[in-house]
C-alpha cells in the first residue's frame, strides 16, 4: 500500500486531494512539523530535504507536492490535460511550482513568523503573492480550468496554496481575484477535497505556535 507522509499544511494538501480523487488506497504517517519530526535521520531517509509530502511505494521513494502530482497522475492516467493542452498544464503546475508556492511560503514567514518585521521582505513577497493571483485570475477570465476545459492537477496544485489565501491576504482572501476564488471554491466543494480537508481529524499533531515550533521549523535561525 502507498504510504503517505503528511502535514496538514498546504503542499501535502495538494497530494492529499489528488489521492482522494484517484481514491486509491493509501496509509496516511503523520510528520508532526510543529514538533520537528521532520528533521529525523528516519524521515530524512524518505526525503534528504526534510519536508513533507513524501510518498513511498513498490519500495521507491517520492518528495516534492509537484513531482508527487505528476508522478501520481501519470501512473494513473487521471487528471491529465489532453495531449494539445499538456504543454499548457505544465506550463501552470509549474508556475505554482515555482511561483505561487515558494512566494506564498516565504510570504507566510515574513508577515507571520520572521523574529523582527522587515518592511521591505514584507512588501516583496506580498507583492509577488498578489502578483501570481493576479496573472492566474487573468488566464482563469476566459479558462474554466488552467488547463482549459479538464480539471487537472494544475488546478489542484493551485488549490493547496490559494485555499488558505487569507493567512496572506487577510480578511479579504481571494476577493480581488474572483475567478480564482470561482476555482477554488468550486474545487472546495468536491468530495475528494472535502475528504482530504478531513485527514487531519485522524491525527494527533501539535497545535501550539511556541518557541519548539519555531525552532523546528526555521532551524536556520536557531
Amino acid at each position: 500500500m502507498l504510504k503517505f507522509y503528511f502535514h496538514p499544511s498546504p503542499n501535502p494538501m495538494k497530494v492529499a486531494l489528488l489521492l482522494e480523487e484517484l481514491q486509491t488506497p493509501f496509509e496516511l504517517i503523520a510528520v508532526d512539523t510543529f514538533k520537528g519530526e521532520q528533521h529525523t535521520a528516519a524521515f530524512r531517509r524518505i526525503n534528504p530535504n526534510g519536508k513533507v509530502p513524501a510518498i513511498e511505494q513498490h519500495g521507491q521513494v517520492t518528495f516534492d507536492s509537484h513531482a508527487i502530482l505528476l508522478q501520481l497522475a501519470e501512473q494513473h492516467s487521471r487528471f491529465l490535460a489532453p495531449a494539445d493542452a499538456k504543454g499548457k498544464m505544465l506550463s501552470w503546475l509549474f508556475f505554482i511550482a515555482t511561483g505561487l508556492s515558494p512566494f506564498s511560503g516565504q510570504a507566510v514567514h515574513f508577515l507571520h513568523h520572521a523574529p523582527e518585521a522587515l518592511p521591505y521582505a514584507r512588501n516583496r513577497y506580498l507583492k509577488e503573492v498578489e502578483r501570481h493571483y493576479a496573472v492566474l485570475n487573468d488566464h482563469l477570465a476566459t479558462s474554466r480550468y488552467l488547463a482549459g476545459d479538464s480539471y487537472t492537477i494544475a488546478d489542484m496544485a493551485l488549490w493547496g496554496w490559494a485555499n488558505f489565501a487569507g493567512y496572506i491576504l487577510g480578511e479579504k482572501g481571494l476577493s480581488d481575484y474572483p475567478h480564482v476564488q470561482r476555482l477554488v471554491a468550486e474545487i472546495s466543494e468536491r468530495p475528494a477535497a472535502q475528504r482530504a480537508g478531513k485527514l487531519k481529524e485522524r491525527l494527533t499533531l501539535k497545535a501550539d505556535f511556541d518557541e519548539e515550533t519555531r525552532r523546528a521549523l526555521f532551524p536556520q535561525n536557531a
